[in-house]
């Protein structure tokens, strides 16, 4: 009776590795592992929930379309044709109470663990609702453009590493009740979105994709 036990508790054992071993070489649904997730690897920060709704669109792409060569970081397009033209960005105007808005260009898969910040244009005033191509040469009186992960003050346009699965870049437009004191073109996203808590009364995104 004995062995009987103990050759149960083996067959067992056994059975419970093999499900194991399987378990690790598949899917959870029996199947070859998964792939990376095409998906986006974060949420673009500084995106709030609950607010009215700007529509944002480009001439350049639709929504979840291609960003051209000509908007990418000087280098990183086919050859001759990464210019790093800052994309053009049209918005609908925020509600009564908006006193500036704000652009920030963000992706969410670069290898970095907390993303990339390619542009963001802030203190843009009320009466403006567009950026055409490359405005970030021309911004808009009295708009700020803060600092980007390239290192300096402006747009830096796609560069996402050569055989990655293009990535994913959130162009997002908010309608703020108040311009921002003392936020300087030295600002970074993250100090910039910190300064945006609570100010923010509408927002919009335009995703747009880029690989090489």
């Amino acid at each position: 009776m004995l062995d009987r036990f103990l050759l149960g508790r083996r067959t067992l054992i056994v059975a419970a590795a093999i499900l194991a071993l399987f378990a690790a070489g598949t899917g959870c649904n029996g199947t070859s592992p998964a792939t990376p997730n095409a998906g986006p690897t974060l949420a673009p920060p500084g995106t709030a929930k609950n607010l009215p709704v700007l529509s944002v669109t480009s001439t350049s792409f639709t929504n979840g379309g291609s960003i051209p060569f000509a908007q990418a970081f000087t280098g990183c397009g086919n050859t001759g044709t990464a210019q790093n033209l800052s994309t053009d960005i049209a918005w609908t105007a925020g509600p009564s109470g908006t006193a500036s808005y704000e652009l920030t260009e963000f992706d969410t898969d670069a290898p970095t663990g907390v993303g990339f910040w390619h542009w963001t244009i802030f203190n843009i005033p009320p009466t403006v609702t567009s950026l055409a191509l490359n405005a970030t040469t021309t911004p808009p009186a009295g708009s700020i453009q803060g600092y980007n992960d390239y290192g300096f003050s402006g747009y830096g346009g796609p560069c996402p590493p050569v055989g990655d699965p293009p990535h994913h870049y959130y162009f997002t437009v908010s309608a703020l009740n108040s311009m921002l004191s003392g936020v300087t073109a030295s600002a970074t996203g993250a100090f910039l979105t910190f300064n945006t808590d609570g100010k923010i009364i509408a927002q919009g995104q335009l995703l747009g994709r880029y690989g090489r």
